[in-house]
Formats: C-alpha cells, structure tokens, sequence
C-alpha cells in the first residue's frame, strides 16, 4: 500500500513537469516567436529611452558652410602638428598660420580653404593633407533690438525669416510697433534699412526679406 501511494504521488508530481514540456516550441519558428514575445518587454525601455534622448544635429557640411569673422576653426595637418591647431577667424576674415603667415578665411568653405592651405604648404611639406572643421560658429548671427521680449544676439539658422526671428526674441512687447520694424543692414560698408512689414508676414506674405549674417532687426516702440 505504502510502495502504490509513492508510486502515485511521483505520477502526479510529473504531470506539471509535462505540462511544462508541452509548451517548449516544438519547431524553430515557434521558438524564435516565443523568444520575440519573451523579449519585447525588455525591448521597451530601451525604446523609449531612445525616444527620449536628445537629437543633435551632425557636423557642418564642410562643401556648404561658408566660414565668417569670429567663426573658430580646427586646422589639422596630417603628421604635422606644428602646422596643425585651433585657429580664430579676425574680424577681418583672416587667420595666421605658421610659416604662412595671414590668409583670407572668410567666404571661403572649410574644403575651399583646406585646398588654399595646401598648396600654400607644399613649399614645407610633400603633399599636405589638410582638413578645415568649424569649431565654433559666430558669425552667422543677427541681433534684436528694441522692443522685444530678448534683446541682444540670435544665431541664424538656414533660411530664418525676419517672422521667426522675432518669435525666437519671444515675440513684440506691448509696447512695440508693428508698422515700423525695419533691418539695418551693412551694405558696401554703409547702414541701409530694409523695411518689413509684420502684419503682412502675420497672412503668409515673406516680402522677399532674407536675413544675412550681421543684420539688426529693429523693432520701435509705439501703438500696435
């Protein structure tokens, strides 16, 4: 009686134990499903904290980026660290280099500028390898002024228009007049204004307006 009441319990403790090996796939697509559905949940955070990081913007184009006064640059020759460093670009749009002494840097493209550096330093090296990468822009800037919510310095962006400029100041004060916003603007070395319109810009009317480095927005004070 004892040895049949062993027997059965083992029997009834093996039933789990088979129910449990019935569930294992039987085929490799239903072992690869099963391992799908057994990682998704691990899967999630990972997803999500993806879509919670940050998205930076890549490298500036060194084909399209025309180099401006007060832009810091990163000149690097290939095996040849005394020609290679971070370097200022003056006012003026020059910079200095070793043994070169001062070139123009301003209107060029980082490629452009790598390429004159280059033949420049084939008098001292046999064929240089230079590569040009912008460090810091400050030139591609524009400044509000007025009565805005941020006076001072904004960074512009690829074509910013004078509407948007103003909502990146935080938009006109109430104070502000909407009928005489005007752009100072250097041209040929003399102050020229460039009249907009903001209501006009309000209804979708650009005006033709586009803003270049250094421009000043000036929005003055008066009645909407």
């Amino acid at each position: 009686m004892k040895v049949f009441f062993v027997i059965w319990t083992v029997l009834l403790a093996a039933v789990p134990v088979a129910g449990a090996a019935q569930q294992v796939p039987s085929t490799p697509a239903a072992a690869q499903a099963a391992g799908q559905a057994t990682s998704a949940p691990a899967a999630a955070p990972a997803l999500a904290a993806e879509a919670a990081a940050p998205n930076y913007a890549g490298p500036l184009d060194p084909s399209r980026y025309v180099i401006g006064p007060e832009d810091s640059l990163q000149v690097t020759v290939w095996n040849e660290t005394r020609f290679s460093g971070m370097v200022p670009v003056r006012p003026d749009g020059m910079i200095s280099l070793s043994l070169i002494g001062d070139l123009p840097a301003a209107g060029l493209t980082p490629m452009a500028l790598g390429a004159d550096i280059a033949q420049r330093l084939k008098k001292y090296v046999q064929d240089p390898n230079v590569t040009v990468t912008v460090l810091g822009v400050n030139s591609q800037r524009i400044f509000m002024v007025g009565a805005v919510a941020k006076v001072g310095p904004l960074m512009l962006t690829p074509g910013m228009t004078v509407l948007q400029s103003i909502v990146s100041a935080g938009g006109l004060t109430p104070f502000a007049n909407s009928k005489h916003i005007y752009i100072l603007r250097k041209v040929n070395g003399k102050d020229r204004k460039v009249p907009f319109n903001y209501k006009q810009a309000l209804k979708g009317d650009d005006q033709g307006v586009t803003l270049h480095p250094g421009d000043t927005i000036i929005v003055p004070e008066g009645k909407l």
